[in-house]
C-alpha cells in the first residue's frame, strides 16, 4: 500500500474514532464473556452441590442448563458484534476508505 495513502487514511479522524469504537465495545463484550465463563467456572469450583441439583425426576441438573446458557451467551455476543460491525463499522470504513482513494 502507498505510504501517502496509509498517512491519509490513519489521519483522518473518522478513522481514530472508528478504532476508539471498536477497541472500546469489542473489550466491554469481551470483559461480558469473561464474567459469564469464569463465574461458571467459579460456580464449579465453590458450589458444585448446587449444580449438581436434579431438576424433576429425571437425570438432568441445574449445570447443564446454566452449562448451554454460558455457550448461547457467547453466540449471543457473537452476532452482536457481528450486527454491529456490519452495520457501523463498515459502512464507516468505506467512507474512510472512499475519502481516502479520492
Amino acid at each position: 500500500m502507498d505510504d501517502a495513502l496509509t498517512r491519509r487514511i490513519i489521519d483522518d479522524p473518522r478513522y481514530q474514532e472508528l478504532k476508539r469504537r471498536r477497541s472500546r465495545f469489542g473489550w466491554q463484550l469481551t470483559v461480558a464473556m469473561l464474567i459469564v465463563y469464569y463465574g461458571f467456572i467459579l460456580l464449579v469450583a465453590w458450589n458444585k452441590a448446587f449444580l449438581l441439583t436434579r431438576l424433576g425426576e429425571g437425570v438432568t441438573t441445574i449445570g447443564m442448563p446454566v452449562g448451554l446458557a454460558v455457550i448461547l451467551f457467547t453466540i449471543i455476543i457473537t452476532g452482536i458484534y457481528v450486527r454491529r460491525a456490519n452495520n457501523e463499522y463498515d459502512a464507516l470504513t468505506a467512507q474512510i476508505a472512499q475519502e481516502a482513494l479520492k
